[in-house]
C-alpha cells in the first residue's frame, strides 16, 4: 500500500529503509553527517515522526478516494440489479468494475475495495428490514459485506494469475458457498443467480442450480474485465495484433451469456392437478400484522368458502386441492377449538383437502413452536404435516436469548423460537405429491434439492410476508421460486399471506399471480412431473468444486507469489 521511502546518504554507504519507515542507518547507529543523532523514544524524535504519519495517511486517503467511491457505486448497482428493480445487467458490470478495482493491488487494499463495494450492495438489497429497525438493516448488511470483503482481498491475490477471470468467478461461488452456510446456517440472499430469474443466464440451472447461474454470470462479468484491460493497454499504441486480447476477452463473454440459449428446460408434464391458492390477506403490514387473534384465519376460510360458492354455482370448476398459506392459521388448531372448527368448516365447504399453514405448539418443550405445513382432510380432519427446517435466526428463534435479550430488547418480541423439522415436505395433497418449502427455506440449495430428491412432483411455498410487505422483498422471494421451477423442472406454487401468491411454470413464466394486500384465489392447472433435470442429479457437487477451485487459486497465488520474492531476494544478492 505505501510506497518505498528514499533518503540521501553518503557514498558507499547501504540504505536500510523498509517500506513505511522513516528510519535510516545512520539513525540507528546514533550519528549522521552532522552530527549525533537522538534515539528513537527521545522527545525530539517523536515530534517530527507524527507529521510524517499524518501525511501518508492524508496521501493514503487521496490515493484510494477514488477507488473507494467507484466501489460503493458499483456496490449500488449490483443491488439494482435485483428485485424489485431487475436491471440484471448491472450485475455484469459491478462484477466487471470489481475485478477491475481490485486488479493488481494487494489483499489489504482488496479487502477494503471489497467492503465498500458490498455494503452499499446490501444495503439496497436488504432495506425491507426497516420494518425491523434500521439498524437491523444496517447491522445485517455489515455482516454481510464481511464476506465481500474477503472476496475483494482474493480477487486482488489472484488478478496476477494466468486466466485471472476463471478464478475470479470461481471466487464468487466460494463466497456464495460460505455465505449460505455461516453463521447459524447462513443467509442466502443476494446470490448472483437470484438477480437472473429471467435473463440468458437462467437456463443454466437446470444443469447445476443456482451455483452454476452464479458462476457463469461472475465469469462473464470477469472476462467483460479483462476486455477493459486489455483495452487500457491499446492507449498510444494501438494495432490490430495487440487489439486481439480484447476481442477474444469479449468473444468469451459473449458466448458465456449466450449459452444459456442452449440448454434445454424440460416442462413436458406426466400429469396434472387442479388446485387453488387462497391468500386471505392481513389487517395490515409490519410487524404488527396478525391483528386480533383469529382474523387471519377467518380470511382465508371466508375467501375458501366464497370459492366453495362459485364452485357450487358453477362458476368455476372444483379444485383438486387448495392452498393456504404459511401462518394462515393464527392461533394453534390443536390448542384452540375455534381455530380447529373454523378451519374444518372451510374445508368441508370446498370439499377437498387444504394444505393449511400454522403455528403448533411443541408437545414437551415449553416455549417452543413448529411452523408447519398441515394436510386438512375434509372427512378425516388434520393429518400429514410438514415442519420447517430452517428457521431464521433472530426472526422466528433467538440465539443466545438469556444473554442478547438483556442488551436487546427488541428480541423479546420474538417470545418463543421456532423448533427444527427433520425431514422433508414431501406430502401427499389429494391427488398430488407435492414438496412444501416454508418461506425463506426456497432460499437454501439443499433444501429444495432434497424434497425434489424425495419424490415432489410440483414444489409448493408456504410464505407469510406481510410484516415486508410493499418492501420489495415479496418479488425477491418471488424470483427465487422462479429460478427453483428451472432448475428443478418443477411447477412451483407460492402461497402468500398477503402476497405475492403466484403459480410459476416449469420453465421460470409466471402464469398466474395476485397482487399484494389482495383477497383473493387463483385457480390453475399445474403440470406434475416425474423426471429430474441434471441439476437434480449431481445436486451441490458443483459448488463445491467452484468453491474448493477458488481456494486453491488463492492458495496457487500465495506460492507463487513468494516464489517471485525469493527470486528476487536471491537476484539482489
Amino acid at each position: 500500500m505505501y510506497g518505498q521511502l528514499t533518503t540521501a546518504r553518503p557514498a558507499g554507504r547501504p540504505a536500510t529503509v523498509s517500506s513505511g519507515s522513516d528510519t535510516t542507518e545512520e539513525a540507528v547507529s546514533d550519528t549522521s553527517p552532522d552530527g549525533p543523532v537522538p534515539r528513537a523514544g527521545t522527545d525530539s524524535a517523536a515530534t517530527p515522526a507524527r507529521p510524517g504519519r499524518a501525511r501518508r495517511l492524508a496521501a493514503l486517503v487521496r490515493r484510494e478516494a477514488l477507488r473507494t467511491g467507484l466501489a460503493a457505486v458499483f456496490g449500488i448497482a449490483l443491488g439494482l440489479a435485483f428485485p424489485p428493480y431487475d436491471l440484471w445487467p448491472l450485475s455484469l458490470v459491478s462484477v466487471a468494475a470489481l475485478s477491475l478495482l481490485t486488479r493488481g493491488r494487494t489483499a489489504r487494499q482488496g479487502a477494503w475495495t471489497g467492503f465498500v463495494f458490498g455494503l452499499p450492495f446490501f444495503l439496497i438489497l436488504l432495506k425491507w428490514l426497516h420494518v425491523v429497525g434500521w439498524d437491523a438493516v444496517f447491522g445485517l448488511s455489515v455482516a454481510e459485506a464481511l464476506f465481500l470483503m474477503l472476496l475483494g482481498a482474493a480477487l486482488a491475490v489472484t488478478s496476477r494469475l494466468p486466466g485471472w477471470p476463471l478464478w475470479a468467478a470461481c471466487l464468487w461461488g466460494a463466497e456464495e458457498w460460505a455465505r449460505d452456510r455461516l453463521p447459524f446456517g447462513g443467509f442466502p440472499w443476494g446470490r448472483l443467480a437470484f438477480a437472473h430469474t429471467g435473463s440468458p443466464f437462467t437456463p443454466l440451472a437446470a444443469l447445476g442450480g443456482a451455483p452454476s447461474v452464479t458462476f457463469a454470470v461472475a465469469l462473464a462479468g470477469a472476462l467483460l474485465a479483462a476486455c477493459a484491460a486489455a483495452l487500457s493497454q491499446l492507449r498510444g499504441s494501438p494495432s490490430l495484433r495487440r487489439a486481439v486480447p480484447a476481442l477474444e476477452a469479449f468473444g468469451l463473454a459473449a458466448a458465456v451469456t449466450l449459452a444459456g440459449v442452449l440448454v434445454p428446460v424440460p416442462t413436458k408434464a406426466d400429469d396434472t392437478v387442479d388446485i387453488a391458492v387462497v391468500q386471505g390477506n392481513v389487517q395490515q403490514p409490519g410487524m404488527d400484522f396478525l391483528g386480533r387473534p383469529m382474523m387471519i384465519t377467518d380470511n382465508h376460510a371466508k375467501a375458501t368458502e366464497k370459492l366453495a360458492a362459485d364452485v357450487k354455482a358453477g362458476r368455476v370448476k372444483k379444485p383438486d386441492l387448495v392452498i393456504w398459506p404459511e401462518n394462515s392459521s393464527d392461533l394453534d388448531p390443536y390448542q384452540y377449538p375455534q381455530a380447529y372448527d373454523r378451519i374444518d368448516e372451510a374445508v368441508k365447504a370446498i370439499g377437498v383437502p387444504v394444505l393449511v399453514g400454522a403455528l403448533v405448539d411443541h408437545p414437551s418443550k415449553k416455549g417452543y413452536v413448529f411452523n408447519e405445513g398441515i394436510v386438512w382432510d375434509p372427512k378425516k380432519g388434520p393429518g400429514a404435516s410438514y415442519t420447517k427446517q430452517h428457521p431464521v435466526p433472530f426472526g422466528e428463534y433467538v440465539p443466545f436469548r438469556e444473554q442478547l435479550s438483556k442488551i436487546i430488547t427488541r428480541f423479546q418480541r420474538v417470545p418463543r423460537d421456532f423448533y427444527p423439522g427433520d425431514h422433508t415436505g414431501v406430502l401427499h395433497v389429494g391427488p398430488a405429491k407435492l414438496g412444501d418449502v416454508i418461506c425463506f427455506e426456497v432460499a437454501y440449495d439443499q433444501i429444495v434439492h432434497d424434497t425434489v430428491d424425495a419424490g415432489a412432483r410440483a414444489l409448493v411455498i408456504q410464505t407469510n410476508n406481510a410484516t415486508y410487505g410493499g418492501t420489495g422483498q415479496p418479488e425477491q422471494q418471488l424470483a427465487m421460486s422462479k429460478l427453483r421451477a428451472v432448475e428443478h423442472g418443477r411447477a412451483v406454487v407460492t402461497a402468500a399471506t398477503s402476497g405475492i401468491s403466484a403459480v410459476v411454470a416449469p420453465d421460470g413464466t409466471i402464469t398466474h399471480r395476485i397482487p399484494e394486500f389482495t383477497q383473493g384465489v387463483v385457480s390453475a392447472r399445474i403440470p406434475l412431473r416425474d423426471e429430474t433435470t441434471l441439476a437434480d442429479r449431481v445436486g451441490a457437487a458443483p459448488e463445491w468444486v467452484i468453491a474448493i477451485v477458488g481456494l486453491l487459486s488463492c492458495a496457487g497465488a500465495v506460492v507463487v507469489g513468494r516464489r517471485g520474492r525469493t527470486k528476487d531476494e536471491k537476484g539482489q544478492q
